[in-house]
């Protein structure tokens, strides 16, 4: 049986990386129903990413086809994520909020705005960032530069 019945998780989810797939897979381990905020193209643009990004609809395919493919499809629910807090600030139903440690203050800053609205504060899971072959973590950012690929392998010499 798993912890919590409704779970929250949310990213830009651009280039589905292993340390996606370790996120969602935590939020699937305790969760019966996982709510997935995937960063609508608007806020992209708000976070001023150092690289292009994949449009929503892209990305949207891309994360339920593997939803799909970890057998979650029917415990997954993906919605557009407009600012850093979805519906986390207001739904009374979620229970907790899988995170990578880069995201851990948003975590907290929900939790207060939670606590400021009277509802529970969330359980707060967190996923230690999943490191590349050179021990760096694994992100969209060095994907994207060519650096490594989307399960950490370095695609070219680094340093040199």
């Amino acid at each position: 049986m798993r912890k919590f019945k409704k779970v929250a998780v949310g990213g830009t989810f651009d280039e589905l990386h292993k340390g996606h797939r370790v996120l969602l897979q935590k939020a699937f381990e305790i969760g019966d129903r996982v709510l997935v905020g995937l960063c609508a193209d608007e806020f992209v643009k708000q976070l001023d990413k150092p690289h292009v990004t994949a449009s929503y609809e892209e990305r949207l395919e891309e994360l339920k086809a593997l939803i799909a493919n970890l057998n979650n499809s029917g415990r997954a629910e993906i919605i557009p994520l407009n600012d850093p807090y979805g519906p986390t600030v207001t739904d009374k139903c979620i229970q907790a909020l899988v995170v990578s440690e880069e995201t851990r203050l948003i975590a907290d800053k929900i939790n207060k705005l939670r606590i400021g609205k009277s509802l529970e504060p969330l359980s707060i899971v967190v996923v230690k960032m999943v490191p590349s072959e050179n021990c760096a973590p694994i992100s969209t950012t060095k994907i994207r530069r060519g650096e490594i690929d989307r399960e950490g392998r370095l695609t070219r010499k680094q340093g040199n």
